[in-house]
């Protein structure tokens, strides 16, 4: 069931006063202290060293069991490179300037939040990448706000509800494809009964973002001296579509994600050179360092300076040491005692999707890994579904439902550290204004578990 075989069996209230020391060490450096994520994790990882070492765990096992837990991570590691350069073939290629310049175009009128959710739930399911999304048609969004005086917390939270909407309904989402097969559900049917409690978090988001958007609009002045320094770039051509397009092609003829995003920023920068004259000198340069805007009107600089392979190292980084922490708490036997003790006290169909959800969003908050998160509740709770007559479909949209969507609310996490990164909102300002992630565990606590105690007596 773990990926790393643990080295020691604490009991439940040990596993649990360490748990709950290392998530109040976390807290207290992050929220109170205002540190980067780095600092309390690597002290966190010291932490659990000195408890393996007071455990008799050999210092080898605790040196495999950190660097096991950090090679999950490669495939993302080497994901965040090519969308860092993503980013920056699309400033170059023109295609990021003239979403923005459209987006200027066509967005008026009031529910600015609202039209921000819904346009980035739709790319959301075409690409079926929350991260893509963000770093794309995200970054895009948050520069017309900025524009609009809008609260950027706001429009963060638009995005990330957005986007991870798209990262649960998409049949081309990986996390959507993981939660159906962990548990033997077809995915279609998996989508379908998703939408059981994925609909009416939508629905309810939309309303309370289009509430809270401002009453204002773009005026026509700021909007015009936006789009002078948008076409003084000279980027602006009909040919930046063809990048965005061809992704969403790849996308839905299901090439990997890597192959797509490749081919995306191999023809943005062929466009770069031979339509926008970029010398081949600089694009390499700008693939490394990113773009840097030079319009000389500030808020398009700042909004165009943006991308690079360099932009990536801190999401990277955290990446590294979050997932070789994960690796202690499973070598430690922490995670797998937490996880076994459930299984020994559940009998109640309530009870027991309130434990799912609660071990996927532990898992989130302990790993910052969402993979993890569906992989291991869905196998720990695979056998406790099936005594208690539960479907696995149900087991299925609550490993999405607390999962997926929680994984950017966690400040450390590997999606949240990248959000903010691409966006230059922090996790902790935008996680108020999330409402599609923070109402999807709970509607389907309230609502999930009654509709599976139906189909449990059934």
């Amino acid at each position: 069931m773990f990926p790393i075989k643990p080295k020691y069996s604490p009991k439940l209230i040990e596993a649990l006063s360490i748990f709950i020391i290392l998530i109040g060490l976390i807290s207290y450096f992050i929220i109170r202290l205002g540190t980067v994520p780095h600092i309390p994790i690597l002290l966190s990882i010291l932490v659990l060293v000195a408890y393996g070492s007071l455990r008799k765990i050999p210092f080898q096992d605790l040196h495999n069991g950190l660097i096991d837990g950090a090679k999950t991570g490669i495939a993302a590691v080497f994901l965040f490179f090519l969308i860092g350069v993503l980013i920056s073939s699309w400033m170059i290629s023109g295609t990021i300037p003239m979403l923005i310049d459209t987006g200027f175009t066509l967005i008026g009128g009031t529910g600015f939040y609202a039209i921000v959710f819904s346009i980035t739930a739709l790319i959301g399911v075409s690409l079926g990448s929350s991260l893509t999304t963000t770093a794309t048609i995200g970054v895009a969004f948050i520069g017309i706000g900025s524009a609009m005086d809008a609260s950027l917390a706001i429009t963060a939270g638009a995005i990330v509800s957005g986007a991870f909407f798209g990262d649960k309904m998409s049949p081309l989402s990986d996390t959507t494809n993981l939660a159906s097969t962990i548990v033997n559900v077809d995915l279609f049917d998996h989508i379908k009964h998703l939408s059981l409690t994925t609909i009416p978090a939508f629905l309810i988001s939309f309303v309370i973002y289009y509430v809270l958007s401002p009453n204002q609009t773009i005026s026509i002045d700021v909007a015009s001296q936006y789009q002078q320094a948008l076409a003084a770039t000279g980027l602006l051509h009909w040919t930046a579509w063809i990048p965005i397009l061809l992704l969403v092609t790849c996308t839905i003829l299901k090439w990997p994600a890597f192959i797509s995003i490749s081919l995306s920023i191999i023809t943005a920068t062929f466009l770069a050179f031979f339509v926008n004259g970029i010398a081949w000198s600089d694009i390499w340069m700008i693939w490394f360092e990113g773009y840097t805007g030079v319009t000389g009107f500030e808020p398009v600089d700042s909004l165009l300076t943006k991308g690079g392979i360099q932009s990536m190292l801190f999401t990277i980084s955290l990446v590294l040491v979050a997932l070789g922490f994960g690796g202690l708490l499973f070598v430690t036997g922490i995670i797998p005692s937490l996880l076994l003790s459930f299984q020994e006290r559940l009998k109640r169909a309530r009870s027991i999707i309130v434990s799912t959800a609660a071990t996927a969003i532990g898992i989130n908050v302990l790993i910052g890994e969402q993979y993890l998160s569906i992989m291991l509740t869905g196998e720990t709770y695979k056998g406790i579904y099936q005594k208690a007559g539960l479907s696995n479909k149900a087991l299925s949209r609550t490993l999405e439902d607390a999962g997926t969507v929680i994984n950017p609310l966690v400040p450390w996490s590997v999606c949240g550290v990248f959000i903010a990164d691409v966006l230059g909102v922090s996790v902790l300002a935008y996680v108020p204004f999330a409402f599609f992630c923070l109402l999807s565990p709970i509607i389907t606590i309230l609502f999930g578990s009654k509709k599976a105690a139906i189909e449990a007596k059934v």
